[in-house]
């Protein structure tokens, strides 16, 4: 592991709380560099993130619609940037590293393959037999493996906070039930992310932020796609109170803008709940340090047991119109079909893929083969693998 980063430039703005992530106390880099004479490691890291191919990449990779499906729907780009914002004013608020809480809302989808969570579920399924695919897992190779646009590495060099907070940004992982990813164990075994615990108070802000970012969007994305009514939302508890606050106050509004103060009153109030519960917990808890969050018995950031409550009936309002809606399923499907058309391609026959990539698809290991394969999947945008089923089939669905 490379040199503590206390001396990578500037510590910082504001005045931090105790319990949050302390960066002259970073575990560094795994390979030393030298330091930056003007920023921060973790706002380091961010950019490092943001200047990446994967990150642009983001740009034509689904959310829940399709891009050429209209200009104004989100995609992985827009909504990890919209994370990234919405992480970065609770870090703000609950007094946590700001740059580190940007650097792991921005980095948490680079994994994503083409067609959201569609080509996920392709990958996992054409996978079984070599260690399935998990988004999470492939965003750690690209950050830590395929990126490769520097000299002196491979993939980006962040700190080990950043790679903390973008494997366990969910929880602990290995619990029961809960076996590990292999790429996550395998790199684990030279670079420990100690799995087994939390992660900083800024990871966690990012994954809540990462809730409180598509349970607003999906909403907007989901009426504009005219997957349901206003009156049919108001049927959601949550919304309801919402839309009649809208009323009374601006009686007639306009559908466009209707639409997006509801999704603003959404936000306030997921943000407001999160800062008061997790306020709480911390005021209970008493870390000391990160480490304390670290060792915690359970998260310390998260929402108030009625706003979970609020939150899962709008889930399975959303599932239920959105997500499972007849037009997504369709499409999503014939996405899956896709993929698996694809990953059994490049397998059997690597002269299909483009030259940098075929020496490794011939590997004597069958599974690294299929994980040379799903690594290269998962890089490719919606459009890309389109027309690459174009290129090597007959027939290629219209995703309309």
């Amino acid at each position: 592991m490379g040199a503590p980063a206390s001396g990578e430039g500037p510590t910082g703005a504001g005045i931090l709380a105790p319990y949050a992530q302390d960066v002259r106390k970073s575990r560094g880099r795994r390979l030393s560099e030298p330091r930056s004479p003007t920023r921060r490691p973790y706002a380091r890291d961010r950019d490092r993130i943001l200047h990446s191919t994967a990150f642009r990449r983001l740009n034509h990779k689904t959310q829940v619609f399709i891009y050429h499906e209209g200009d104004h729907y989100r995609s992985r780009l827009t909504h990890s940037l919209e994370v990234s914002q919405i992480a970065r004013s609770i870090a703000r608020a609950l007094q946590a590293d700001e740059d580190l809480t940007e650097a792991v809302a921005l980095a948490h989808d680079l994994g994503h393959p083409p067609f959201g969570h569609a080509g996920e579920r392709a990958l996992d399924a054409a996978m079984t037999e070599a260690g399935g695919f998990d988004h999470n897992a492939q965003s750690l190779r690209v950050v830590t493996k395929l990126e490769r646009i520097y000299g002196g590495f491979d993939g980006l060099n962040l700190t080990w906070e950043t790679l903390e907070g973008l494997v366990k940004h969910n929880g602990p992982l290995g619990g029961a039930g809960k076996p590990v990813p292999g790429p996550i164990l395998d790199y684990c075994q030279t670079h420990d992310l100690e799995l087994d615990s939390f992660a900083s108070l800024e990871a966690q802000i990012a994954a809540l932020a990462d809730d409180i970012a598509y349970n607003a969007h999906d909403i907007d994305d989901g009426y504009r796609a005219g997957c349901f009514s206003f009156a049919d939302l108001a049927s959601v508890p949550f919304a309801a109170r919402y839309l009649d606050e809208l009323d009374a106050v601006f009686p007639g509004l306009e559908p466009a803008r209707r639409l997006y103060e509801l999704k603003r009153r959404l936000i306030t109030a997921m943000v407001d709940d999160l800062l008061r519960e997790t306020r709480e917990r911390l005021a209970a808890l008493r870390p000391a340090s990160a480490d304390g969050i670290r060792s915690a018995a359970r998260a310390t950031a998260g929402f108030s047991p009625s706003m979970l409550d609020d939150l899962g009936q709008l889930r399975t309002f959303l599932y239920a119109r959105v997500y499972r809606h007849p037009r997504v399923m369709r499409i999503m499907g014939d996405a899956e079909d896709l993929v698996v058309e694809l990953f059994q391609r490049y397998l059997n026959d690597p002269a299909a893929l483009p030259p940098e990539w075929r020496a490794e698809a011939r590997s004597g290991d069958p599974r690294a083969s299929a994980r040379h394969v799903a690594d290269f999947i998962a890089g490719q945008t919606d459009r890309y693998a389109i027309a690459e089923h174009r290129r090597l089939f007959d027939a290629t669905p219209d995703l309309r």
